[in-house]
């Protein structure tokens, strides 16, 4: 009995020496963010084709989230790394991202202090590492500042499943990064499956950024798996008039590169990015819908708590010839947006942005072009207005 009782608290002490030393090698961290904002929408599609007002917290600068991620030192430099990350939609409480739990993203790996990292799970692609805080809709606005449709989904619009992703250390302010997504289709390895590549480069005032991706069958009609398809309701972004009639397409690719540029207190943005829809199906069979977009923009910073925005948009296609001789897709849009923030402390702000798009030419559908400001939903007619009013906090 005397001997149980002298073990019982040598090996409580035991299990508390243990947990610290977990402790002081391991960090786990639970963060988030709310992004509410008020949203008017000049005209929306229908035979009504009326405005309409709603609230919105998933689509401003930083969607609505929360998240945990977690970072255990092995030693040498090597760490086994997480993160857990759930879009949410404050206003019906239900998840974002098609319903998916951790839809934002979920992996595990490993991350070396000299070799870099190496993760597998559901992650955003190297477009989103690599040009996303070079691009319109990151540095210097939201989503209003992305292409019509988000084609080339530089507002985050998908993430990539069953990927396996390499991100190499910055070495004198250059780093780059791989990604491969394994399709999982029975009896096909490449159905489903693509990869995507970047780089980056940022030294003084000028940051360069370069990213290329390819998907082959990116629409699946299996809800939860393809590129476009991804999330659990089976969703696709091929869901309007810009982009609907491309959906038989086998390949999908994506090359653009974005440049920005300080001044003072103004930072400049452009780029150019290409976007394919390729080896077509039906009456568009064996053709390949070609996209070219530009924008550029500027950031003024009046104060550490205060900063405009203005961005331009133009998108443009040659469209696509089918057997039966018809031409559809040559469609041509412009966009303007504008964004002021102001912010109440480090973690509190309150922004307005607006954005105003002109369509012309015809859709990919063969109608006329509409005007679809990122991916609200096509208007009734070839022009739409957009503005949103926020209160975002993070913690």
């Amino acid at each position: 009995m005397e001997t149980r009782k002298m073990i019982a608290p040598l090996c409580c002490t035991a299990l508390g020496m243990l947990s610290s030393t977990v402790h002081a090698q391991s960090s786990v961290t639970l963060y988030g963010l709310i992004d509410e904002g008020i949203v008017y929408q000049s005209n929306t599609g229908g035979a009504n084709g009326g405005k309409r007002i709603f609230l919105d917290s998933t689509s401003g600068l930083t969607g609505s989230r929360w998240g945990l991620k977690g970072d255990e030192d092995l030693g040498s430099g090597l760490h086994a790394i997480f993160t857990l990350e759930s879009g949410v939609n404050l206003n019906s409480g239900a998840l974002a991202q098609g319903g998916d739990l951790f839809g934002r993203q979920i992996f595990v790996g490993l991350k070396s202090d000299q070799a870099g990292s190496l993760t597998f799970g559901r992650q955003y692609d190297m477009v989103f590492y690599f040009i996303a805080f070079l691009r319109n809709s990151g540095a210097i606005g939201t989503s209003l500042f992305a292409p019509p449709g988000d084609l080339a989904n530089t507002a985050d619009s998908v993430r990539v499943n069953n990927a396996i992703r390499y991100m190499s250390p910055t070495y004198r302010g250059f780093s780059y990064g791989a990604e491969y997504s394994v399709g999982g289709a029975p009896g096909n390895t490449t159905a489903n499956s693509g990869y995507s590549l970047g780089a980056k480069y940022e030294g003084g005032p000028l940051s360069i950024g370069a990213a290329f991706q390819y998907f082959k069958n990116p629409t699946s009609s299996t809800a939860g798996s393809g590129l476009f398809t991804d999330n659990p309701n089976g969703a696709s972004q091929l869901a309007n008039s810009l982009n609907k009639g491309y959906a038989s397409a086998s390949a999908y690719q994506v090359a653009i590169v974005r440049a920005t540029y300080a001044i003072g207190p103004v930072s400049l943005v452009t780029s150019f990015a290409n976007i394919q829809y390729a080896n077509l199906g039906g009456a568009l069979a064996g053709g390949t819908a070609r996209f070219n977009d530009f924008d550029s923009g500027a950031t003024y910073t009046y104060s550490p708590f205060l900063f405009f925005t203005v961005g331009y948009d133009y998108l443009t296609s040659k469209g696509v010839t089918g057997a039966n001789g018809q031409t559809v897709g040559n469609q041509h849009y412009h966009q303007i947006s504008l964004l002021a923030d102001q912010f109440l402390s480090k973690r509190t702000d309150i922004y307005v942005e607006a954005a105003w798009q002109h369509a012309s030419g015809t859709s990919s559908t063969g109608a006329p072009a509409v005007a679809d400001v990122v991916n609200l939903g096509d208007s009734s007619n070839n022009h739409q207005f957009v503005v949103r009013a926020v209160l975002r906090h993070a913690f």
